[in-house]
């Protein structure tokens, strides 16, 4: 398995055990990372037709997607009170990328606060939001 997309994965928190939903996925993101993300939790990802409740929430939205906010407050619909919700984009440079400035404007919107951010991939950066009561906590 690919050792940066490990290091990521540790460095999102993801544990074994944890249930994670994954949106947007598609040919374009990166199969070490959620490669990684599967076997770091021992569960297939979650998408879009799962109703369980989430300890992370997986979004890999680019430039063109629609509207952040409305996939964020989807988002939390799925998840613990104490979950993170990782928003993945293409890097700088790339075919969708995504101005840091659009997460951050769009996450207080949604009750959310950016807490992190980091390179996750090879083409995508890793944005971390929780909600803001967890923040608290």
């Amino acid at each position: 398995m690919d050792s940066n997309a490990v290091n990521a994965v540790t460095r999102m928190g993801i544990k074994q055990g944890q249930l994670l939903l994954e949106v947007g996925g598609g040919a374009d993101t990166d199969p070490h990372l959620r490669q990684a993300l599967a076997k770091t939790t021992g569960t297939e990802l979650l998408d879009g037709k799962a109703s369980e409740v989430v300890d992370a929430v997986i979004i890999w939205w680019r430039e063109d997607d629609g509207d952040l906010v409305d996939e964020l407050v989807d988002g939390l619909t799925y998840l613990t009170d104490d979950g993170a919700i990782w928003v993945l984009t293409p890097k700088a440079g790339r075919p969708g990328h995504v101005e840091p400035s659009d997460i951050q404007d769009a996450a207080p919107t949604a009750g959310l606060s950016q807490t992190s951010s980091f390179p996750c991939a090879a083409d995508w950066t890793a944005t971390k939001l929780v909600a803001r009561k967890a923040i608290r906590k």
